[in-house]
């Protein structure tokens, strides 16, 4: 028995750990099971494959029946994305989607708008999921309280995410299985019943709009089936998560299901349905549908599916936020307690704070969702947009960056056109869209700005308090402490050799981007020849006068660049591999950008 217990003493340190500046330093992060291909497939398909229950009936209400044809082009939209986002993610292969690119092609502020952005995203995907889930339910069983239903729901997938993400995974698989299998019989039982002389779709044929009148129909209707995409950003957002080369086949997955189902449906529809009662019936179409098809029993099943596929994008939304907030806490965008972790290895903080803000909204909204649709449709699309400008950016300014996948300019360039497409045209559907996103992302974004202003602020308060408060010294010497403790943290610095040039971009991204004013600046030779100390001493010497807030150190060592040295230099110099920052690693390099545990390519 006391061996017993003296084992167990001995592992209980490990058993809980916790995230701490120190344990960032030497790598002491708990190791995470990684996603296979079908169990990310779950997390990030559920979200976007929900969309086959509304966006035929959507597609139809302004497009009549070309409505399978405005599907298609959405399809392909999403065709052109995945190869943006294999490109991107697979060249940096970080949690944070279009804020991690963004973060290494421009300025953290300019990344910060596009995590914003997200985070509005995920909450409005949580709470209008759960809340359409419930509301299905209600058709179900009457009695449910649709509010304190909708907030067990998100109570419910905040705790799954808190037990860990290899388990909250496998309910998100099964829940995607179901749907998809609902789907393939939803799709055999609607072609089998078929009129066998098409009479329903040659009705519906004659209400197609005049020739005149088919351009702006297909704008609108594009523009408002856009709505079939959300939930293919999310993939990008935990993909430190996911095994090697599972993110590629995470976006192949929910090409392949949104491109065969959303179509589909929208066909069958059009030929069991007149089109006045897809119009009708639009916000549950499928059920509606499910009565001719299957009876009764059909119907229920599918309500079920409807119920346990949009709680599953609940869990999309609690995931994906969980990777980006921790990337950027680590960033310094959001407070560092958010970083804590539990003893299953989860940032239970970041999750029950998202479980919190998502509840509020729901309790103010009193559940009437309207205004969250409108921040729902201009996130997401903007945060697709976002993303394609940083793999423009990629390709401009990180062309050295090493990739295992290229998308051709043209591609890029139709795939934003058609999402700033879709923004305007939801914008014109109703400008109230555009009012409530800026209700939502005003505020987020000013949360934001305060972290990133902190030192401009600290030192207003510090003027403040000399002017007010002469006589209290406490405060002053306080705040003066807390300025010199964030701008003494230091960060490290890489360079090739002594470029006047390359050192003045670098040096001019840590002032313009970084609290930070201590700068290590690290030269790697592997022979004595190659040591340039000297050559970058002497261009030092006209950018200390260029940016005299620098302290910088010069450290010249025999070594080679790469994982290993980083890890070294980490622990000697007590530096965060976040603040690291280094120029685009080549294609002969025989690393990864993943490999290097986080640091920040600036030039």
């Amino acid at each position: 028995m006391t061996l017993r217990k003296r084992k167990v003493a001995k592992k209980k340190p490990t058993r809980a750990p916790h995230v701490s500046p120190v344990e960032l330093i030497h790598g002491g992060t708990p190791k995470r099971k990684r996603l296979n291909q079908w169990l990310a497939t779950g997390i990030c398909g559920n979200d976007i494959t929900s969309s086959c229950l509304y966006v035929a009936a959507i597609a139809a209400v302004y497009v009549g029946v070309l409505a399978p044809v405005v599907l298609l082009m959405v399809g392909l939209v999403l065709y052109l994305y995945k190869k943006i986002y294999t490109e991107v993610v697979e060249a940096l292969p970080l949690n944070g989607g279009a804020y991690n690119c963004l973060l290494n092609c421009t300025s953290k502020l300019t990344a910060s708008f596009a995590a914003c952005m997200t985070i509005l995203s995920y909450i409005a995907t949580a709470v209008i999921s759960a809340k359409t889930a419930v509301e299905y339910l209600h058709h179900l069983v009457p009695t449910f309280p649709v509010i304190h239903v909708t907030m067990a729901i998100l109570a419910l997938f905040a705790t799954l995410t808190i037990i860990g993400i290899t388990e909250s995974a496998i309910v998100a698989l099964v829940i995607f299985i179901f749907h998809m299998s609902v789907l393939v019989a939803f799709c055999i039982l609607g072609f089998l019943n078929f009129p066998a002389d098409f009479h329903i779709l040659k009705e519906n044929l004659q209400t197609m709009p005049a020739l005149s009148q088919i351009p702006v129909a297909v704008f609108l209707g594009f523009s408002a089936a856009l709505l079939g995409v959300s939930g293919f950003e999310s993939s990008a957002n935990f993909v430190e998560e996911q095994g090697q080369g599972v993110f590629r086949k995470t976006l192949r997955n929910m090409l392949v299901a949104v491109i065969i189902f959303n179509p589909l449906t929208s066909i069958i529809s059009l030929n069991l349905l007149p089109l006045n009662d897809i119009v009708a019936h639009k916000d549950h179409l499928l059920s509606h549908v499910a009565i001719g098809t299957g009876g009764d029993l059909f119907k229920t099943i599918v309500v079920v599916d409807a119920v346990t596929v949009l709680s599953g994008a609940v869990l999309t939304s609690f995931v994906g936020v969980t990777g980006l907030v921790r990337r950027m806490a680590l960033d310094q965008c959001f407070p560092q307690f958010l970083l804590k972790t539990n003893r299953r290895g989860t940032y239970h903080r970041i999750i029950i704070a998202f479980f919190l803000l998502c509840s509020s909204i729901l309790l103010v909204t009193g559940g009437r969702l309207l205004t969250l649709a409108g921040v729902y449709t201009i996130s997401f699309l903007g945060v697709m947009t976002l993303f394609g400008l940083g793999n423009i950016l990629l390709k401009v300014r990180r062309a050295e960056l090493k990739r295992t996948y290229r998308a051709g300019w043209i591609t890029v360039l139709v795939a934003v056109s058609a999402t700033s497409v879709g923004i305007i045209g939801n914008i014109l559907i109703d400008h109230r869209n555009f009012l409530f996103f800026l209700h939502y992302f005003i505020p987020t974004v000013l949360l934001v700005g305060l972290m990133y202003l902190r030192i401009p602020i600290l030192k207003s308060i510090l003027m403040l308090a000399n002017y007010i408060m002469t006589k209290i010294l406490v405060w002053r010497s306080k705040i003066i402490d807390q300025i010199t403790a964030i701008t003494e943290q230091k960060v490290m610095l890489f360079t090739r050799g002594g470029r006047l040039d390359r050192l003045h971009e670098a040096f001019d991204y840590i002032v313009k981007n970084e609290s930070s004013r201590h700068v290590i600046l690290v030269h790697l030779y592997s022979s004595q020849e190659e040591n340039e100390e000297k050559v970058i001493r002497e261009a030092l010497k006209p950018l200390n006068q260029i940016f005299p807030s620098l302290k910088v150190d010069v450290i010249a060592r025999k070594g080679r660049f790469g994982p290993e040295i980083i890890d070294t230099l980490s622990r000697e110099f007590g530096v965060l591999k976040n603040n690291m920052f280094i120029g685009a690693p080549e294609q002969k390099h025989h690393f990864s950008v993943q490999d290097l545990g986080g640091v920040r390519i600036i030039f």
